[in-house]
C-alpha cells in the first residue's frame, strides 16, 4: 500500500491523482480516454475483472457490467492530456492496513489502464509518476474549492493563465466544459448519460450549493491556499 502522510480512512473525502511519469501524456486520442473513463467504472468493485474476458467476450457494454459491491464512492472527476483528478470517499468498515479500498481503487484503474497503453503503443516501463498522490479534504470550503477545480481543470486547454489572471470569458468557457467528455461536469450542470454511472451523487454534502455553473468560479477565485 501506498506510504502517506496521512492514512487513507473510512468516510472522509480525499483528492486523488497523478499524471504520467515525466509528465508524458497518458491519454493520445479517444480510445484511450474511453478506455480510462469505462475502468473508473468497471475497477470500482470487489470483483477481478479482465477488460477483454469481462467486456469484450462477453459482448457487454462497460457500464452494463454487474460490478457488485464498490470500492469507492466517486463525487467526481477529469481526465487531461498527461494526468487525471479524482474526488471521492470510501465508507467501507473493512478499510485498513491489510485492505484499503481506495488503494485497491486506484491500483485497479492504474494497472488496467498501464497495461492497455502499454501494449497499444508497443512501450514498456512505468506509465504514471509514481504512487498516486491524496490530499485529505477535511474543511468545507477546501471541498468548495476542489469540487470547482477539478471541473474547471480543463480551463488551461483554452486559456493557460486562467489560474493567474482569471477566466477570459465565462459564457465562453461555460460552452466548452460542457462540451468537454472526459470530467463529471456534464453529469453535474448538463444531463445524465451513461459516464454519470461513475459518480454517487448522493454522497456530495449538504454544504455542497453548485447549481449553477457561474458559482464554480466563484469558489475557485474566492479561495486562499
Amino acid at each position: 500500500m501506498s506510504l502517506r502522510k496521512t492514512n487513507l480512512v473510512q468516510n472522509e473525502f480525499y483528492h486523488i491523482y497523478n499524471r504520467g511519469n515525466g509528465k508524458s501524456q497518458i491519454f493520445l486520442d479517444d480510445e484511450d480516454y474511453e478506455r480510462f473513463t469505462k475502468l473508473l467504472y468497471i475497477a470500482n468493485s470487489e470483483l477481478k475483472f479482465n477488460f477483454r474476458n469481462s467486456i469484450v467476450r462477453n459482448n457487454i457494454d462497460s457500464f452494463d457490467f454487474e460490478r457488485g459491491e464498490t470500492l469507492v464512492n466517486v463525487l467526481a472527476w477529469v481526465l487531461m492530456p498527461n494526468h487525471f483528478h479524482i474526488i471521492l470517499i470510501s465508507p467501507r468498515s473493512d478499510l485498513g492496513e491489510k485492505f484499503n479500498p481506495i488503494t485497491e481503487f486506484i491500483r485497479k484503474v492504474s494497472t488496467s489502464y498501464s497495461m492497455y497503453f502499454n501494449k497499444k503503443y508497443g512501450r514498456t516501463g512505468s506509465l504514471f509518476e509514481g504512487k498516486f498522490k491524496s490530499n485529505h479534504v477535511g474543511e468545507e470550503n477546501y471541498f468548495n474549492y476542489l469540487f470547482s477545480y477539478v471541473h474547471l481543470n480543463p480551463v488551461k486547454l483554452i486559456q493557460k493563465d486562467w489560474k493567474i489572471n482569471g477566466i477570459n470569458d465565462k459564457n465562453k468557457t461555460i460552452d466548452y466544459l460542457k462540451k468537454y467528455k472526459y470530467s463529471s461536469f456534464f453529469d453535474y450542470f448538463v444531463d445524465s448519460r451513461k459516464y454519470s454511472k461513475i459518480i454517487d451523487r448522493q454522497i456530495l454534502p449538504d454544504h455542497i450549493r453548485v447549481n449553477h455553473t457561474r458559482e464554480l468560479f466563484d469558489f475557485f477565485e474566492n479561495y486562499s491556499i
